[in-house]
């Protein structure tokens, strides 16, 4: 039995298919304002809760119990029975339903990558199983035997084969066609801008416990991660491209039947590794600083998020998204916050200072 936090997205659609293959009953769902989707989700899975972003859309729920808001996410979590809640909601508004499943003993199954990023140095990762193609990857290949270092690849998003002078021209929309996956907004600017892997990193810091981790760009989205072990050996994992396997990992602990067709060996071709270069991508001159330094992850998370809103209307290029973000990554290098509500001041701190 499961809580799903995010239903309407791809992370939390994929969910669905994976509970319903394998008989998983969703007691709760919880959605942001798709609620045409949430309805059809809501008669197929008949949670016993709902919980949307706004109140203002409660009358068009086909449910009697719709809680609304963070606020209502966090009484709907203290109400549920399930042992497991999928973390799916995006950005930081992620962060306080993670908080609270670790409080309440539950074991998350961690799609919101933001909460390792603004919050990993005061989250219990004992607790957290991380639906990500890349650090799955990780966990696949380890299988507790030494390591020097851990890879995890990147697509090189929308713009990795534009021109530098032709990327500052670019749009919001240009920005939106990722060449290979199909997500949400903020994701596919994150993942054209770098910053999606930059927070991957911080993330893979605390799942495995390590700063000798870095990514490299290969487009075809075929390897998703590399472990280099003692031995000198290096080992891969590759796998098609759909985020069922992971699910299927983090909801069932092991997983022994056919997920995903297998890889055509034969039919992928020339598999190549890129460096990410801080010429196209900005944001990863601060990659080793903030691996050293990873409690500056809920500066940069919330410095992106207001960029991201000003790119959007219009109020800065492209590459002005990581002037706002390394600006204010400078500004506030010297925070050290210790409690979650050092975390909550800066956050706000950091919005106001980049919307200032």
């Amino acid at each position: 039995m499961i809580v799903l936090l995010g239903s309407t997205g791809s992370i939390g659609v994929n969910t669905l298919q994976i509970a319903s293959r394998f008989d998983i009953k969703v007691e709760a769902l919880v959605a942001g304002n798709n609620i045409s989707l949430l309805n059809e989700q809501i008669a197929v899975f008949k949670p016993k809760y709902v919980a949307i972003g706004s109140c203002a859309d409660r009358h068009k729920v086909n449910h009697e119990l719709v809680f609304c808001g963070e606020e209502g996410i966090i009484e709907l979590l203290s109400l549920c029975e399930s042992q497991t809640v999928v973390n799916a909601l995006v950005g930081y508004a992620g962060l306080r339903p993670t908080l609270e499943s670790i409080k309440l003993g539950k074991k998350v199954a961690l799609a919101n990558k933001e909460s390792l990023v603004v919050a990993g140095h005061l989250l219990d990762t004992s607790r957290i199983t991380p639906i990500d193609s890349e650090h799955f990857g990780l966990w696949y290949l380890l299988n507790r035997r030494p390591v020097n270092k851990l890879y995890i690849t990147a697509s090189g998003g929308a713009f990795r084969d534009w021109k530098l002078e032709d990327i500052k021209q670019a749009s919001f929309t240009d920005a939106l066609k990722h060449p290979t996956w199909s997500m949400g907004d903020k994701i596919t600017i994150d993942s054209a801008t770098m910053t999606n892997k930059l927070f991957e990193l911080l993330e893979a810091k605390w799942l495995f416990d390590t700063n000798n981790i870095d990514a490299v760009i290969e487009k075809k989205s075929i390897v998703h991660a590399l472990a280099e072990f003692h031995d000198g050996s290096t080992t891969a994992h590759l796998a098609n491209v759909d985020m069922k396997l992971p699910i299927a990992f983090a909801l069932r602990g092991e997983v022994s039947e056919e997920i995903l067709k297998p890889i055509d060996i034969l039919g992928i071709g020339a598999i190549e590794f890129l460096p990410i270069e801080t010429d196209r991508y900005p944001i990863w001159q601060i990659k080793d600083h903030i691996l050293d330094n990873p409690h500056l992850g809920v500066v940069i998370n919330a410095a992106n998020e207001e960029a991201i809103d000003a790119f959007k209307s219009g109020k800065c290029s492209f590459f002005g998204m990581n002037d706002i973000v390394l600006k204010a990554y400078k500004h506030f290098e010297n925070i050290l916050p210790q409690t979650i509500e050092d975390i909550v001041q800066i956050n706000n701190e950091v919005r106001q200072y980049v919307k200032s």
